[in-house]
């Protein structure tokens, strides 16, 4: 990696200057969960007002590239460097297939996969792709990879997308009575069979659920600052108003100036009331 800028720490206390290299490994997120209690984290970057994708009928859901940075993507690489296993889904897996979006199923840089061998990791992620009406593609790099492949579904999923999946040698997640994937199944699912570390790179309806089942452990958020507008779009959370679960506690925050150019971004950690990680 070549990222060697350096951020202005908020908090905790005392404000100082820090390395942007390296942040986020040094959360040693590996060591966190255990196959009992999985830690399930998950990372978005968000416009100032609430944006964290637009949506229209030539592309249909994209993220504007005038609120990605090198040092968001960066951050987001050495989280998915700790990660044994990631939660994506299907509209991603389409996404990609038809090109609107690039390929973060792998840790790519040479460094990071290093760092996950000498860390005890395998040198990719297993990849968990979450969907309830099972109509997607895979994409070629998990066979070059040779990564394993779940796919989580809810038990009233179409009979015959299961029985597709199954011939082809993916093992099916049941995860919901309906055709839904939930948090709570589908963490307890991803415990059995030993994940420990468990990162969520999937959309908004999956961060719904994990929050409202108390699935979630961490919660990492780059706000870029950026308005953005637009009639059509997506945000963080899609499902009815939350309560008490919903609370989160900061942990973390470093400023970045002048990125995006001629803005900033806020880097923050979030923990929640069941996180007991007290690490910076």
């Amino acid at each position: 990696m070549s990222i060697q800028k350096k951020l202005l720490r908020f908090c905790p206390a005392p404000c100082e200057e820090v390395s942007i290299k390296g942040l986020y490994l040094a959360h040693q997120l590996h060591k966190l969960g255990t196959t009992e209690s999985p830690f399930v984290y998950a990372n978005f970057l968000s416009s100032l007002d609430g944006r964290i994708a637009l949506e229209d009928t030539v592309q249909g859901t994209y993220i504007p590239k005038h609120i990605t940075t090198a040092s968001d993507f960066g951050l987001f690489m050495e989280l998915h460097a700790q990660a044994d296993c990631i939660i994506t889904h299907g509209g991603y897996m389409r996404a990609l297939g038809e090109g609107r979006l690039g390929n973060i199923l792998q840790v790519r840089d040479k460094e990071l996969v290093e760092w996950r061998c000498n860390n005890g990791l395998k040198p990719q992620p297993a990849v968990i792709i979450a969907s309830a009406g099972l109509n997607f593609p895979l994409h070629n790099s998990l066979q070059e990879h040779g990564q394993a492949v779940y796919i989580a579904t809810g038990r009233n999923a179409d009979p015959d997308r299961i029985r597709y999946w199954q011939d082809l040698g993916h093992p099916i997640l049941f995860t919901g009575e309906d055709q839904m994937v939930h948090g709570g199944p589908l963490i307890d699912a991803l415990s059995s069979l030993s994940y420990k570390t468990i990162y969520l790179v999937a959309g908004p309806q999956m961060l719904d659920t994990v929050i409202r089942e108390k699935q979630l452990s961490r919660l990492y958020l780059t706000i870029t600052h950026q308005l953005i507008g637009g009639k059509d779009f997506r945000t963080l959370l899609t499902g009815t108003t939350l309560g008490a679960e919903g609370n989160l506690i900061l942990e973390a925050m470093y400023y970045e100036q002048d990125a995006p150019p001629g803005s900033g971004q806020f880097f923050m950690r979030f923990g929640l009331e069941r996180s007991t990680s007290t690490d910076t």
